[in-house]
C-alpha cells in the first residue's frame, strides 16, 4: 500500500498568516500523514489540523509554549511502510548537519525537520533523509512558502516534491 505524506513547519498561525494557504488544506485532506514539525504558535492551528488530517505526526518548536508543549512531543516517531520517520523541529546550524543527524538518530530513515524556514533535502553518509519543507506562511528569505509532498511504497520514499505557494 502506497502512503501519501505531506510535510509542513513553521506555520506559525496567526503570527505570520491567519490561516494556512487553501493548497496546504487541500494537500493536508488528501494526505494519509501530515508531518508537522513545530513552530505552530496558537493551539487553534493543531486543533484544525487534527480534525482535518487522517493521521498527524507533530512536534512542537521553539516558538510553542503552553498546551502545545502539554500535547506534542520535542521528537515523534513512526514507522510508515517500511520506513522509520522521525520529526523534530531544530537540528542546530547548517555545518555538520548530516554528521549530527546521524549520531542523534541512528534508528531513522527519514528525518523531517524544521525551524530554519529553508527548504532542504539531503541524505546522510549513513543514508538518513534530511528533510525540511521550508514554511508555507513565513518564507523569510525563500523566494515563496513551500511544502512537501511525497509518497511512501514500502520501503521506498518517492515523488518527493517541495511546492512553492504563490506570494
Amino acid at each position: 500500500m502506497t502512503a501519501r505524506l505531506l510535510m509542513l513547519a513553521d506555520t506559525h498561525v496567526p503570527k505570520r498568516a491567519r490561516d494556512l494557504p487553501d493548497p496546504v488544506w487541500h494537500e493536508v485532506e488528501r494526505a494519509d500523514i501530515v508531518i508537522h514539525a513545530g513552530d505552530w504558535v496558537d493551539v487553534r492551528l493543531l486543533d484544525a489540523v487534527e480534525e482535518r488530517a487522517r493521521v498527524l505526526l507533530g512536534v512542537y518548536g521553539n516558538n510553542d509554549h503552553g498546551v502545545l508543549r502539554e500535547r506534542l512531543p520535542e521528537v515523534a516517531r513512526l514507522r510508515i511502510e517500511d520506513l522509520a520517520f522521525g520529526v523534530v523541529h531544530e537540528t542546530g546550524q547548517k555545518a555538520g548537519r548530516e554528521r549530527r543527524c546521524d549520531a542523534l538518530y541512528p534508528d531513522l530513515d527519514v528525518l523531517v525537520f524544521g525551524h530554519s524556514h529553508i527548504p532542504w533535502d539531503t541524505t546522510t553518509p549513513h543514508g538518513l533523509r534530511l528533510l525540511n519543507p521550508g514554511s508555507p506562511t513565513d518564507r523569510r528569505r525563500q523566494p515563496h512558502g513551500t511544502y512537501v509532498t511525497a509518497l511512501v511504497d514500502g520501503s521506498e520514499l518517492r515523488e518527493v516534491s517541495l511546492h512553492a505557494l504563490p506570494r
